[in-house]
């Protein structure tokens, strides 16, 4: 079996057609499409079906692609084994916005600085689609909050964040749901576990907004809250790492309201070389500040 094939297969599978692909390998579209009729030839059988330029994977693709996954691992780890005691290759990761910017920072650094031969790839989302990026096998773990109870996947709690409502300076202030003056939320798109907290406090009150504002970045989000759009829920650690943060105001939520971990998920039973690597990096990392450490095992039916 061509591995550097397998390689391409999987390159287009991740990215969605042959040209994104072929940016993502520095390599020529021909060059790719070539590799990709060569596996079909060698296999027998079509592993994508074609569609007004577009890709997608034929029944017989789908079920290549899990045998893909494992051959690819296996090469890594044997490469591993031949050239020494030292994770490489590329290790993908999805994380929150709020982690990336608030809490991932020294940890990659310090990753990088001891594994120079793992490329980390971040991806930030929603935690709906995070995971169902990691059971999708296109990430090998990511960082979520209140990750759903029923998903199989193995998961670490890691950090507790502080969730607190902003609202704009003109606005009055906010010790419950009813006391909120406006008929919007700014907040991340549907998936978003931050969302779904403040739409059950505001619930609890008796309140349910007109409208969502649906953004991607809490630079954005916070920009629209200070000039009088609507409120929203973040992290505070966040709000310590944006400026401009004195055109709103910050209230906490009540009790535990505002308290939500965010756990590392991977599927269950795997862990490529780069993973266990940076499993360990961060068992460390908490371990350094104090973070409570708690291992569950999320799988349905068990």
């Amino acid at each position: 079996m061509d591995f550097a094939a397998l390689q391409v297969f999987k390159a287009v599978v991740e990215e969605g057609g042959i040209s994104p692909a072929a940016r993502k390998l520095h390599r020529v579209q021909s060059n790719v499409t070539t590799r990709i009729q060569q596996l079909e030839a060698s296999l027998g059988t079509q592993l994508f079906v074609r569609e007004k330029r577009r890709l997608f994977l034929s029944p017989a693709g789908e079920l290549f692609l899990g045998y893909v996954d494992q051959l690819l691992k296996i090469s890594e780890q044997a490469r591993s084994a031949v050239l020494g005691d030292t994770p490489r290759g590329v290790l993908r990761i999805g994380t929150l916005e709020s982690t990336a910017a608030s809490r991932l920072p020294p940890l990659l650094s310090r990753y990088h600085e001891k594994y120079p031969a793992v490329r980390v790839e971040l991806a930030t989302g929603t935690t709906d689609s995070l995971v169902e990026a990691v059971l999708n096998r296109k990430l090998e773990a990511a960082f979520v909050a209140e990750c759903d109870s029923a998903a199989p996947v193995e998961a670490v709690p890691v950090f507790l964040e502080e969730l607190v409502v902003v609202a704009p300076r003109s606005h009055a202030k906010i010790r419950r749901p009813q006391d909120v003056r406006t008929d919007t939320v700014v907040a991340f798109p549907s998936g978003c576990a931050y969302r779904r907290r403040l739409k059950a406090w505001l619930a609890a009150g008796g309140i349910a907004p007109d409208r969502v504002l649906e953004l991607s970045s809490y630079h954005a989000i916070i920009a629209c809250v200070a000039s009088g759009t609507g409120i929203a829920l973040a992290p505070r650690s966040v709000l310590e790492t944006i400026r401009g943060t004195r055109n709103v105001s910050v209230y906490p939520l009540a009790g535990n309201q505002g308290k939500v971990t965010t756990s590392f998920v991977w599927r269950r039973g795997e862990a490529s070389f780069p993973l266990r690597a940076f499993r360990d990096e961060l068992a460390g990392f908490r371990k350094a500040r104090n973070f409570r450490v708690r291992h569950r095992l999320l799988d349905r039916g068990e």
